[in-house]
């Protein structure tokens, strides 16, 4: 829904300043598979970024690659999730996902 979602993108700009050091996409520029990546680009990217001026978000495009995104923490541990056929909304929620996973397993060890 549309209060989640919003909660969701709040929560994010709150929680990314955390073990989180850089967020890379890669994206076609004109697959249907990679819509959802530019949607997110082009809904939130803003948001985040002036939330978070000092973490990296690293975009890259290439022709016909199937879109991903990854996650790196600190002391180099990386997490990555397939975005094929996402919306914008749901990249934004599988950042967050990757995030919290991660924070959960920090909290374990």
């Amino acid at each position: 829904s549309r209060a989640t979602c919003e909660r969701s993108k709040q929560w994010y700009q709150r929680r990314v300043r955390g073990a989180l050091r850089e967020v890379r996409l890669i994206l076609c520029q004109r697959s249907s598979a990679s819509s959802g990546a530019r949607e997110f680009l082009s809904d939130h990217y803003v948001n985040v970024k002036t939330d978070n001026p000092s973490t990296p978000i690293l975009v890259r495009e290439c022709s016909d690659v199937k879109p991903m995104l990854y996650a790196r923490f600190s002391h180099g541990r990386e997490r990555s999730q397939d975005l094929s056929g996402l919306t914008g909304d749901e990249v934004l929620s599988a950042l967050i996902q990757i995030d919290l996973s991660q924070v959960a397993r920090d909290t374990m060890s």
